[in-house]
């Protein structure tokens, strides 16, 4: 299956180095650049990618208000893309922001042109929380300045079995499905089910907004 993408930044030299990039790989297909979050939104509506590649800090709007935009739920929107979000480790705050409205993860711009690509085909198959390690830092860093929510979070946890609580807590340290069924001795097959069981029982779209939960509830703390 081809994988359809859209890239919104307001460098145009970026834009055109990521689309030649992209549109060379024969599973990729570029349709459409944008140089703003407005036009990034109209053009995601328009286009219905699968994969919105999104700068962070642009003119009209930032790469936070239109991810929120597009991955929000308002009457008669059927279409949601994943959202990658390129960053660079100064603006970690609007990464985390991002993160928790719902975007599936996030690229730094001067990432190897390997690693774009790659990041595409993960995000567009439905995983999430690239650069794992990197992630998990940065959630764990203000998770330190934010105490953690307590009520609704926390009692959301209730609903998972002591396995899934489990692997909720290895999936926010940052684990692959591989590692949490070696830590676990489980099959790895196994481990896919209860991550899909604890997005569906926690409501959230991916492992991204997954490892956001574990700090904000409480479950995992920065440090441990």
């Amino acid at each position: 299956m081809t994988t359809r993408v859209i890239i919104v930044d307001d460098q145009a030299m970026v834009r055109a180095g990521f689309a030649a990039l992209l549109a060379a790989q024969s599973d990729i297909d570029v349709v459409g650049e944008a140089p703003d979050g407005v036009q990034g939104v109209e053009l995601s509506r328009r286009t219905r990618p699968d994969v919105v590649l999104m700068d962070v800090r642009m003119p009209e709007m930032d790469g936070l208000e239109a991810a929120r935009r597009l991955l929000a739920s308002p009457s008669g929107v059927t279409h949601r893309p994943r959202v990658l979000m390129l960053t660079t480790f100064d603006v970690d705050d609007y990464v985390y922001e991002a993160l928790r409205a719902g975007a599936s993860g996030f690229l730094l711009k001067d990432a190897p042109p390997a690693d774009l690509i790659a990041a595409v085909r993960v995000v567009a198959s439905g995983e999430a929380l690239l650069a794992p390690s990197v992630t998990r830092r940065l959630i764990a860093d203000f998770a330190r300045q934010r105490p953690a929510a307590r009520g609704k979070p926390a009692l959301r946890l209730k609903a998972l079995t002591e396995r899934e609580t489990e692997v909720l807590t290895l999936v926010a340290r940052g684990q692959s499905n591989n590692e949490i069924a070696q830590t676990l001795v489980l099959a790895e097959q196994t481990v896919k089910t209860h991550v899909s069981r604890v997005l569906t029982k926690l409501d959230l779209r991916d492992r991204a907004q997954a490892v956001v939960f574990a700090y904000e509830s409480g479950l995992v703390t920065p440090g441990e």
